[in-house]
C-alpha cells in the first residue's frame, strides 16, 4: 500500500511538473548565473586545493540547487491547504507517509534533472571530471533534495501562511550556504569559521562531492559525506512522516 500510494502521488505531481516548463527550467537559473558570471572569476586563483576552479565551484552549485529548490518546496502545500486539496486528500485511502514520499521523490527527480543540465553547461565552460564523480554528485544532490523537501513540507504543514514560511526558510538557507563553503572552500577563511562550518551537514556533503569530482573516492571526506547524507535523509523523512501523520494530511 505504501509503494502503491507513493507511486500515485508521485505520478500526480510529476504530471503537474511536466505541464510547467517554467518550474522545470527557472529553478536552475540562480546556479546557472553563478556558473556563468562567478565561475570565470575563480580561474588562476589560489583556492588551497589540488582541484581546479570548476571542480570546486560546480559541486557547490549542485548542492546549492538542492538547498534552495527543496527548501522552498513547502510553498506548494501551503497553497494546497488554502484551496482545499489537502483536505480532500485526507479522505483518500492513501497512507500518510505516501503523501509525503510521493511529493519529495518528485522534487528529488526534478532537481536531479536540473543538476544534469547544470553539469552539461559546466562541461561546455571547461569542467573536467570523471563520469563516476559526476554520478556521485547527482546522487548527493538527490539525497539532499529528498531530505530538505521533507523538512520543508513538514514546516509548511505547521504554518498557516506563506508569510510565516518564507522568513524561516530564508533564515536557514542563507547561513547554511555561507557556512558550508558552497561557493569557495571554507578552509580559505579563518580557523573559527572552519570549525563552525562543521556544525552544518552541508559542509560534509560538499567536501565529498568535490573529492568525487577529482576522482578521489576512498577518502575520509567521502565516508563522512555518505554517513551524514544518509543520516540526515533518514531523520528528515522521519520528521516529515510524523508531521503528516499528526496533521492528518
Amino acid at each position: 500500500m505504501l509503494f502503491h500510494g507513493t507511486a500515485i502521488i508521485f505520478e500526480r505531481y510529476a504530471r503537474q511538473t511536466l505541464r510547467s516548463r517554467f518550474q522545470i527550467f527557472f529553478g536552475m537559473l540562480m546556479p546557472l548565473l553563478y556558473l556563468l558570471f562567478f565561475g570565470p572569476l575563480l580561474r588562476d586563483l589560489p583556492l588551497g586545493s589540488p582541484a581546479d576552479s570548476w571542480q570546486i565551484l560546480v559541486p557547490g552549485l549542485l548542492l546549492q540547487l538542492s538547498l534552495f529548490g527543496a527548501s522552498f518546496a513547502g510553498f506548494a502545500i501551503i497553497v494546497e491547504k488554502s484551496t482545499g486539496v489537502v483536505e480532500r486528500m485526507r479522505v483518500t485511502p492513501v497512507s500518510r507517509p505516501a503523501l509525503l514520499l510521493g511529493r519529495v521523490l518528485r522534487d528529488a527527480l526534478l532537481l536531479t534533472f536540473q543538476a544534469v543540465l547544470l553539469v552539461l553547461a559546466a562541461l561546455l565552460m571547461g569542467l573536467r571530471a570523471p563520469l563516476a564523480g559526476i554520478l556521485i554528485g547527482f546522487a548527493f544532490t538527490a539525497v539532499l533534495a529528498l531530505s530538505l523537501a521533507s523538512l520543508s513540507y513538514a514546516l509548511a504543514m505547521r504554518v498557516a501562511t506563506p508569510q510565516e514560511f518564507g522568513p524561516v526558510i530564508n533564515a536557514v538557507t542563507m547561513p547554511a550556504m555561507l557556512l558550508s563553503g558552497l561557493m569557495l572552500p571554507i578552509t580559505l577563511g579563518p580557523g573559527w569559521l572552519d570549525v563552525v562550518s562543521h556544525l552544518t551537514p552541508f559542509r560534509y556533503l560538499v567536501d565529498a562531492v568535490r573529492d568525487a569530482y577529482t576522482g578521489s573516492y576512498a577518502t575520509a571526506h567521502m565516508l563522512y559525506g555518505v554517513l551524514v547524507a544518509a543520516g540526515f535523509a533518514a531523520a528528515a523523512v522521519t520528521v516529515g512522516t510524523r508531521v503528516f501523520r499528526r496533521a492528518g494530511a
